[in-house]
């Protein structure tokens, strides 16, 4: 019996790439659903620059800016969340849309649900009260200290906006200075300028 000849296994490149890509997302959604995937995330870009959005099944956990080092993040997450984590480039639907509306002035806040375990204790309180400050406004770190019950805690106030693990979502972008000065900002001076004019424009 003569051998079969068989052709070549990449004579449709685009073809064998649409099947990888299909049996990717497979892969995801069946990790996801039987809950093996610790991590999911997807890098988006936007005016601030690329941000890595990762999460858990219980929600977002983390927002990235690209000075942080993505896969320095990614490293960290395998650590403190679980190894087994997944990139997910057509995931994160909602957030993407909602990030766009939000970039546009269209949108003033964020429906995705979020998964703070990241922070514990008192920075975790100051992240549910960074929640309650309105669109286009702003507090100071004192203000936030004792809206949190501990008014003399003012740079516990700031180390917990420094480490917010969630920014713009969580907007810690809204908290400055007790003279109105900006203050530090994980993204960096120019993208905490950017959000506090976007907000203010669009509040206007």
């Amino acid at each position: 019996m003569p051998d079969t000849v068989l052709g070549p296994l990449n004579a449709d490149p685009t073809a064998d790439a649409a099947h990888l890509a299909t049996l990717h997302e497979r892969l995801l959604r069946r990790g996801v659903e039987q809950g093996v995937v610790d991590l999911t995330y997807r890098v988006v870009d936007t005016p601030v620059g690329r941000l890595l959005l990762a999460a858990t099944p219980a929600g977002l956990v983390r927002v990235a800016f690209e000075s942080e080092g993505h896969d320095a993040v990614l490293d960290s997450l395998a650590s403190s969340v679980g190894p087994r984590v997944l990139h997910d480039p057509d995931g994160f639907a909602q957030l993407a849309h909602e990030l766009g509306e939000y970039f546009s002035g269209r949108s003033r806040s964020f429906s995705v649900p979020v998964d703070l375990r990241l922070a514990r204790g008192f920075r975790r309180e100051v992240l549910g009260r960074l929640r309650e400050i309105p669109y286009g406004s702003t507090r100071s770190y004192a203000a936030v200290a004792a809206s949190a019950g501990h008014p003399r805690a003012v740079r516990a106030v700031g180390t917990a906006c420094a480490t917010n693990p969630i920014p713009i979502v969580v907007p810690c972008h809204r908290v400055v200075r007790s003279d109105g000065t900006p203050g530090g900002y994980l993204g960096g001076p120019d993208a905490k300028a950017f959000l506090l004019r976007l907000e203010s424009a669009a509040a206007a």
